[in-house]
């Protein structure tokens, strides 16, 4: 008795689809007639975008669709794809390295972003603008203490730090208020619970009274 192990199959060229579907690719590429490779092609690529409803989300679905229908040939599929055809070579072109930023953040619990608004206010000339910019780039860095320490921070904190970050040019009296904000945090109560037994402790001591007054009764002389 012969058995066949998937370390003796072909390998999976992309193994989300199976190999069923790899199968039935190459089923269509030996097919003769262009015309029946073309609907075989349309009845695979239906089959593929149902065992992957994810790629939905995708932009471009039925184009990636398509570009693996030829991956998985190997790039031997002969059929009219609605979209270019992929190449090998395409497949080797590594993307451009992104690189990571490397710019210093003074306050790494306030972010870049904060540094940022922050220059955007010191260009603005308009007083009124310019004191409700930084009005509000000042509970924003008091949002952003709370969330990264988890504890209140006093106002002279924040508008120290914001004088420092801006080099003086931003400044906010020593009295303003700012918005509250506290970290307040998850409880889980357990009001029900405790409700249950409070219910169920009132019940038996109920039925332990009428137990004991049945008792009582009952060892009781009968009265002439």
């Amino acid at each position: 008795m012969n058995f066949e192990y998937n370390t003796t199959r072909n390998e999976l060229i992309l193994a989300e689809y199976g190999r069923n579907v790899q199968n039935m690719v190459k089923y269509i590429i030996e097919l003769p007639d262009l015309e029946e490779r073309n609907k075989y092609a349309q009845a695979v690529i239906d089959l593929m975008g149902f065992l992957n409803p994810h790629l939905r989300d995708v932009a471009d679905f039925k184009h990636k669709l398509w570009d693996h229908l030829h991956i998985i040939s190997g790039y031997k599929i002969d059929v009219d794809s609605p979209y270019e055809k992929p190449t090998p070579e395409a497949a080797l072109v590594k993307p451009q390295h992104i690189g990571y930023p490397q710019q210093r953040i003074k306050y790494k619990h306030y972010g870049k972003t904060v540094e940022v608004m922050i220059e955007k206010a010191k260009a603005v000339t308009e007083p009124e603008r310019r004191a409700s910019m930084v009005q509000g780039i000042a509970n924003f860095m008091k949002m952003s203490y709370v969330t990264w320490n988890k504890d209140s921070v006093a106002d002279e904190t924040i508008i120290k730090n914001l004088r420092e970050l801006s080099n003086g040019e931003l400044q906010l009296d020593e009295n303003v208020n700012l918005n509250k904000v506290e970290f307040k945090p998850v409880v889980v109560h357990k009001q029900n619970n405790n409700n249950n037994r409070s219910k169920n402790n009132g019940k038996n001591r109920q039925n332990n009274n009428n137990g004991r007054q049945q008792q009582r009764n009952n060892n009781g002389k009968p009265r002439h």
